[in-house]
Order: C-alpha cells, then structure tokens, then sequence
C-alpha cells in the first residue's frame, strides 16, 4: 500500500510525480507547485519566466548536435481537480495526495490523483533535469486554472512563447494521438428564495444518493454513468408531487467538469403519507437498481430519519427548483457525423447547491465540436431554467481545436509510434476540452498534437493511471523530440 512510486519505470517520472502529489495545487491556488517548479529550474540553472496570470515557461537549450533543431513547446496544467469522496477529512488546500500501486495502476486514497495533469508535469521534469536526452531547444509550458475555467490558456499573451511546435501532455488514452477537442461553455441559473417555518405533523427524513463512479463531463458523458443530481431529484419531483413534501435542504456534485457522483437533500413528509412515501421509496430503489445495474453496479440510495432543520424552503421555489431540474438535459445530445463513433455535442448538469443567502445555484456545462451546437445547446439550458424564472449566466466559453489530418507533427508522432511498438495509433478528436484550441487563439501557426498515457475515471476519486502506459508515453516522447524538425 505504501510502495513508493519510484520502484516503477521510467523512475524520474513516477519520483516527480510522487514529488507533485505531495503539493497541493487545487485550481485557482496554485502558488505552491509554482515555486516549487521555480526552484527546480533554480537548482538545474534553467531560464525560468512567469506571466501576469501566473503561467510558468522554463526553458531548456538543445542536446549538443541537435541545435539545429526547431523549438518544441512541452505542455501542461499545474492544477488538479479535487473531488474526494464524502466521508473523507482530505483538506486539498493543506494536505498531500497519498498514492499507492494497486496491481498494474497508480490510484489514490479517497481523492482524485491528480494524474490530470500531474504525470504530464513530471514528464516534462524528468526531461529538463536529464542530461542524456537527445532533443533540440525545448519550452515547458505549465499552465495554471485549467480545470476550472483555461482561464491561464486564455489569458497567454503573444510573445510569451518562441516555439512552432506544441505537444500538449493532458491526453488519457495511450495509443491514440489527438488532433482535436470541443470547445466549451459554463450556464449557471440562480433563485432567490424565501425560507419558511417548519409545519406541524411533518417527520424529517435525509436521503442520499451515492456509489457512482462519476468521470470527466466530457471523455465519460457516453459511458451511459448515473447522475447523482438526476437520480436524486427524480425522487424528490414524484414526492413532492405525490406525497406533498417540503424541501429543506439539497446539495449535489461539485465542478462543472465532473458528472456528479453524490447528491443529498433534507426534507419533511406529512405524517399522513410517511408510510406510503417509504413504500415509493422501496420501489424507486428497486427501479434504479435495474437501470443501472451494468453501468454502476456499486449505486446506493439510502433513506434515514433525521432531525427537524431549522427552516423549509418556499413552496413556489420548491416546485421551480424541482421541476428546472428534471426538465434540465444531460448527457449527449448529438453524435459526431464528420467523425463517426465521436460524441458531437453534450451538457452536464454539474451540481446544485444552496446558500446562507438564500440562494439555490445550478451550475451546468456544455461542450461540442461545433461552435454553433455549443451556443445552441447553452441556449437549450437556459431556456429551462427562465422557464422556472431563475437567473441564468453563461461563462465566456472556450473555442475548440479543429482538426488538421496533414499536420507534419502528427505524422512524425505516427511514424514514431509505428517504429516503436509495431502498430499505428488512433488518430482522433477528443470531446473534453484541451487548452490547444486557446493557444491557436494567440499562436495561429503552431503545429500541434496531444498524446498521454493512460488514465481512467478521472475527475473522480477512482481516478487512476496505468502503469505500463506511462512507460510507453515516455518512450514515444522522447523518440518525438528526437525526430521532429
């Protein structure tokens, strides 16, 4: 359980990671794993510059040899999604991530790993700090806030970066190489509410969904994995409307970019219809336990006597939360016909949470290849949620990367690849959104491709990487720098 990371291959790599894991760097908070790259080029004497928003860029000269080489820009994110599951005490903004071998994967205890995109930094460390790699001039790129908002992608400024050529580190499937990404968009809805006193004759009960495996918005929406926000308030719509409870309480999911795992809420039922909401509730379990017994398997639903809270949510804000949310779409919403098998267009309805100020905010998240589709099914949310007279905002969005088949970059990436393992990979696009779309935005000539090892359920505490992956990720680096031109 407590075998160090650095008994796997290729050792730098897995110490570096074991080194990042150990730095809290949630998003938006990314000072500590800054200063600890800034002293890492300090102590291995390379140039080292910083931006406004914080991105952070070291720079390396070429292998002897190779200076004729073009420039080639390494790049990753400094920060980690932190999802951890409800009953863990992990403080994301003190505490280390506590990774451990699990057979042929790296996975952590409780929390999401961080190997998004903590294995890209690595890498990049590993190669700065060598001496024995054949490569020409090389740019690490580490860029802050990308889970939240590619607020640091965004904020690059012309200038910063001298390289032609970017190999983007933030890939989750060895053997495939990508060429492509939606872009994205954030609609959040708000409702102010009114809190009233708790009627008479009403016991409390607290229900909570949980055991879903969760993953990323945008590489796991087709997975066909439960939404603990959905599956919660399906019950809460056919109690309200059968049973006439009241709302007290509600909390779901956590970032935009995370299908949502758990949700709870708190509520009183009239002691008339307790028993016959408890008969539902047996019903509702065994329904949801068929649908997705081969998707989640581990899914739980537990209802339990609580104590009285200390108010009620209004009824009118009740039935428009309620009703906003089971109209809410989510899931994909198209497939792709320019790329067959590729998810086209998708929403994720992220989490929900209510305020000391008396507030209820629904956070969502859309993504698709096109940039029409993307504003379209934003739109398609909104219109729900001004329906039951919430406010609604959208965020400034991301663009995509559109795919170009004859970049010069992919082709020595897939001749590499064939040379070293016998088989092509996968060329593709990828429906999550990369920072590559952003970078075109500021650097329109850079010749691009994205690539990574392999990981599995990001965005969630089942986060995990494969091991052998990474091996042939370096690999398949290293063979790239040595290559390109």
């Amino acid at each position: 359980m407590n075998q160090s990371l650095t008994s796997l291959q290729p050792q730098r790599v897995w110490h570096y990671f074991e080194e990042i894991c150990k730095i809290p760097r949630p998003s938006k908070k990314e000072t500590q794993i800054r200063n600890f790259l800034l002293e890492f080029a300090q102590i291995h004497h390379l140039e080292a510059i910083t931006d406004e928003i914080g991105n952070l860029l070291i720079r390396k000269e070429a292998y002897p040899g190779f200076e004729d080489k073009p420039i080639v820009i390494l790049q990753s994110h400094m920060d980690m999604v932190c999802e951890k599951n409800q009953d863990a005490l992990h403080d994301f903004d003190k505490d280390a991530i506590q990774p451990y071998i699990d057979g042929e994967w790296v996975k952590a205890k409780n929390t999401t790993l961080g190997a998004d995109d903590g294995i890209g930094m690595a890498v990049q460390l590993a190669i700065l700090e060598s001496d024995k790699i054949p490569h020409g001039p090389i740019e690490c790129l580490f860029t802050v806030d990308e889970e939240t908002g590619l607020t640091g992608a965004s904020a690059l400024q012309p200038g910063f970066l001298k390289g032609h050529i970017l190999i983007n580190l933030d890939s989750e499937d060895e053997g495939e190489l990508f060429i492509g990404c939606a872009g994205g968009i954030d609609t959040t809805a708000e409702l102010q509410f009114k809190r009233r006193v708790i009627p008479v004759n009403y016991t409390p009960y607290k229900i909570r969904v949980s055991g879903l495996k969760g993953g990323h918005s945008g590489d796991d929406i087709d997975k066909g994995r439960g939404n603990a926000n959905k599956i919660l308030n399906r019950f809460l719509w056919n109690a309200s409307n059968k049973y006439k409870i009241r709302l007290a309480y509600i909390n779901g999911g956590n970032l935009r970019n995370a299908i949502p795992r758990e949700a709870e809420a708190i509520f009183l039922v009239p002691l008339k219809t307790e028993s016959s909401l408890l008969e539902y509730f047996k019903n509702f379990y065994t329904e949801m336990v068929e649908e997705l017994k081969y998707t989640e398997p581990d899914f739980s639903v537990l209802l339990e006597s609580t104590t009285h809270p200390e108010a009620i949510i209004n009824k009118k804000s009740q039935q428009r939360l309620l009703n906003a949310l089971y109209a809410c779409p989510h899931g994909v919403i198209s497939m792709s016909h320019r790329m067959p098998g590729m998810v086209e267009t998708s929403t994720n309805l992220a989490s929900i949470k209510i305020t000391d100020t008396n507030t209820l905010t629904v956070t969502t998240s859309q993504r698709s290849d096109l940039e029409s589709a993307k504003f379209d099914v934003a739109s398609m949310v909104e219109s729900v949620f001004l329906l039951a007279k919430f406010k609604v905002n959208h965020s400034e969005g991301y663009p995509g990367w559109t795919p170009n088949p004859s970049s010069r970059l992919v082709k020595i990436t897939v001749e590499a690849y064939k040379q070293l393992f016998g088989y092509e990979p996968k060329v593709r696009s990828i429906h999550a959104g990369l920072e590559c779309g952003l970078f075109l935005n500021k650097y329109p000539y850079l010749d691009m491709v994205s690539f990574g090892p392999t990981l599995r359920d990001v965005h969630s505490p089942d986060e995990r990487i494969h091991i052998p992956s990474v091996d042939k990720f370096w690999k398949l680096l290293l063979e790239v720098l040595k290559n390109v031109s």
